[in-house]
């Protein structure tokens, strides 16, 4: 099976391609520029490098989310546009369990992206098994105490929110430094999760493929908090009018 897998959920990108277990080429870009600028030339300088061609492509993969809403909307977008002429089937990756799928050992990794607002999207992960430990959920970084106390040891933090915990939990007993570069994503963690998601049934056809944001847009927020300002004004009683 040949796997192409990109990575846009933040403000890298990469992209990989796999032939079954094989890692046949990564590329990883944290230039400033923008994912529309660069993703589409680094799939052609992948395929091109391989020698392949989409007809060569049995699978897709793409973080679903969460992370950066633009930036899974080019990764979606750009997917389902290579997959959607034949058909190619896609597998929409937990970016949490993509940054968890790049590191082995024993002990747990906590994935963290900054979610801004205090919060950061964040999964745990048994090393050894990979079992999911923690749900993909944005939490404040300190919420994640409790967790930090009681699972297995050594922990380590891993995305670009992962600074963002160590600033809490650096001192915490089990808990080891990450290198930076060794925390940041990669398209070849996306790839094995693809490969995953499909040999469990979870590929879906392009045309399926959602953004998984796991909370609302600013707009969206903006908008709610509008409509229930509306609301309460509506049902204030009379008297408390002005």
């Amino acid at each position: 099976m040949k796997i192409l897998a990109v990575d846009t959920a933040g403000k890298t990108a990469g992209v990989a391609v796999m032939e079954d277990d094989r890692l046949l080429y990564e590329v990883y870009l944290d230039a400033g520029l923008t994912h529309s600028e660069t993703l589409l030339p680094m799939v052609d300088a992948a395929l091109k490098a391989c020698r392949l061609s989409c007809a060569d492509i049995d699978l897709y993969g793409v973080n679903a989310g969460p992370g950066s809403f633009t930036g899974l909307r080019i990764g979606l977008a750009a997917v389902k546009g290579l997959a959607l002429p034949r058909q190619t089937p896609c597998a929409p990756v937990s970016t949490l369990e993509a940054l968890a799928a790049a590191h082995i050992g024993e002990g747990t990794v906590v994935c963290a992206l900054d979610a801004r607002r205090g919060q950061v999207y964040s999964a745990a992960f048994d090393l050894a098994t990979h079992a999911r430990l923690l749900a993909d959920d944005a939490r404040a970084a300190a919420d994640l105490a409790p967790f930090v106390k009681s699972w297995k040891k050594p922990l380590f933090f891993v995305g670009d929110g992962a600074y963002l915990c160590y600033n809490i939990y650096s001192e915490a007993e089990g808990v080891l430094p990450a290198p930076p570069p060794l925390r940041c994503a990669r398209a070849a963690g996306v790839a094995m999760a693809a490969r995953r998601m499909a040999a469990e049934g979870l590929a879906v056809p392009p045309g399926a493929l959602l953004p998984d944001y796991h909370r609302l847009s600013q707009a969206e927020r903006q908008r709610a908090e509008r409509l229930a300002a509306a609301d309460a004004q509506t049902h204030q009683p009379e008297d408390e009018k002005e």
